[in-house]
């Protein structure tokens, strides 16, 4: 009677993502509310920042802003804040995605009830309220240095809350802009009437690029989840040899990223259709005993990104719960510094980018090995049901190859690009938010290379006639699934993609389909199906990795 295996115990539990935890505050339904402690820190520290403005200068209260600190400030506190936000009022290109935005303003005025920000206290609440109505401002990602803050971006939101912006509003079931005073009077909302510190306090901060990489953090720990699902469901359907993702394995090199990645790989690996002892389908020559290393390394490759990003997102979280202002009030004490200078942001946004690459790099030398038939088992080259007549996936590859060459020019750092501006004031920046948004656009492009991955292999399975995904052994031989209901990870979604994502028969154009799986997919490896307009069944809960 041959031995059975029974499975292996799986990696250790996750930590906690704090990140994740973070954002779930500044997502839709999320309140800010000022509690009778934070009340009384504010209006201390303003009190603080009034009397000692009296005896000593104060930047950007009784003296100008940058270089220009040296000359007395406006006698109007009020004109002194407009104008403050009036000479920032510079930002161009494309607006930041809505839920950014909400981010970036939730981490401002969170940052202001620690009690070092000397802000008005109904300055505040006005923006809470705002904030709570799901006012939005409209503002344009270009411009920041991120050096005394995200001056630009914030500017352009604390204009709108003065009603003197755009903000977006649903017009005809759509987003528009409006002009901002028209979307506070059809709210009955008041305005936001900035005096001087409240104004700086409020841009003067890492908001902006702290918030853009947030949101990109949650995105990248998405997409490695999602590669490693790719990478088990590859491999069941070719039969590789499986050792490359034991734990025993992993558990010798110590690293946790690899073992959650490999467990990740294993828990597609043991509901596919292939008995996982690298035999492959019945009639094909047997697998190598190692296969090339974007199937086998996988496990360290997703595995340092999670590493990474673990590393990375105690850093940002750190960065949202401290205080980024200058000058900062610390008891009767204000201390004029740097702590809105955003190279722990802009850093990470750099580890960010060398990650994104890598998960977009192995996606799409995976996507080449099951579209070769040296590498898929026999099956026909580029997956086309009647090569000649059919091209299959060559045009999709050729675009995921173009988007890895695109992403890789985009992942230079930033921080290697500043020059001194500001009149030598700002002599050494970031560009914080440069890299954040650079990480965005390569995220997005790393979707579509792993859409573009999905496809191809739930193409391999239709090939290989596996029929509805998770009806075959366990790799282990000890029971055999026969439904998704509770499998975990990936197999509800390739259950669906088995049965929704039409058979390719006929070469067609595939460009929309493979965008908007791209969206399917990221939904539900993210646990955010309904901010991305997939069906309530395709969500399932998903943690952060990282």
């Amino acid at each position: 009677m041959p031995e059975t295996t029974m499975p292996e115990r799986g990696a250790p539990p996750e930590p906690a993502c704090p990140v994740e935890e973070l954002l779930s505050h500044t997502g839709p339904g999320g309140k800010l509310v000022l509690t009778r402690e934070q009340e009384q820190r504010m209006r201390e520290s303003a009190a603080a920042l009034s009397r000692i403005a009296q005896e000593r200068p104060v930047y950007g209260l009784t003296r100008g802003f940058g270089p220009l600190v040296e000359y007395s400030a406006d006698e109007d506190p009020r004109e002194q804040g407009i104008g403050l936000l009036d000479h920032l009022t510079t930002g161009q290109g494309a607006p930041l995605p809505r839920d950014v935005v909400r981010t970036m303003v939730w981490l401002r005025l969170r940052g202001m009830t620690l009690g070092h920000s000397g802000v008005d206290a109904e300055v505040w609440q006005a923006l809470a309220e705002q904030w709570n109505h799901g006012f939005t401002p409209v503002v344009p990602q270009e411009g920041s240095l991120s050096a005394s803050g995200d001056l630009v971006p914030l500017a352009h939101a604390a204009q709108a809350a003065a009603g003197r912006g755009e903000v977006w509003l649903e017009r005809g079931g759509e987003q528009r802009r409006v002009p901002a005073d028209e979307a506070l009077a059809e709210a009955g909302l008041p305005a936001v009437r900035w005096d001087a510190r409240s104004a700086l306090a409020f841009a003067n901060g890492s908001g902006t690029s702290l918030a853009r990489a947030l949101h990109n953090h949650v995105r990248l720990a998405a997409l490695a989840r999602a590669l490693a699902s790719a990478t088990g469901r590859a491999a069941a359907l070719l039969g590789c040899n499986t050792e490359a993702y034991s734990d025993a394995l992993s558990a010798v090199r110590g690293h946790q990223g690899q073992r959650t990645a490999a467990e990740l790989i294993r828990d597609e690996l043991l509901r596919g259709t292939a008995t996982g002892t690298g035999t492959g389908r019945p009639g094909t020559p047997p697998r190598r005993l190692q296969e090339p290393y974007s199937l086998r390394c996988a496990p360290q490759v997703v595995g340092a990104v999670l590493d990474q990003l673990a590393a990375q997102g105690r850093i940002l979280a750190a960065e949202a719960e401290g205080c980024t202002d200058n000058p900062v009030l610390v008891g009767d004490e204000v201390l004029h510094g740097g702590n809105f200078h955003a190279a722990p942001v802009g850093l990470a946004s750099e580890q960010h980018a060398l990650c994104v690459h890598q998960l977009a790099f192995l996606a799409e030398r995976q996507l080449a090995l099951v579209l070769d038939p040296q590498h898929n088992g026999g099956r026909p080259p580029l997956l086309a049901e009647q090569p000649g007549r059919d091209s299959g996936f060559a045009g999709v590859q050729i675009a995921a190859t173009a988007h890895l060459g695109a992403l890789r020019q985009r992942g230079y750092p930033a921080s290697f690009t500043p020059v001194p501006t500001n009149l030598g004031n700002q002599d050494h920046v970031p560009l914080a938010l440069n890299s954040a948004n650079a990480v965005a656009e390569m995220t997005e492009r790393a979707w579509w290379i792993v859409s573009s991955l999905f496809l191809a292999v739930t193409r391999l399975g239709h090939l290989a006639g596996s029929g509805q995904y998770g009806s075959g052994p366990y790799a282990d031989g000890t029971k055999t699934c026969t439904g998704t209901e509770d499998a975990p990870g990936g197999s509800a979604l390739w259950a669906r993609l088995d049965r929704d994502w039409p058979p390719l028969t006929r070469d067609r154009p595939l460009a929309g389909e493979v965008a908007a799986w791209a969206r399917r997919i990221e939904a539900h490896y993210s646990g955010a199906a309904e901010a991305h307009g997939a069906n309530d069944d395709d969500q399932e809960h998903t943690r952060c990795p990282a």
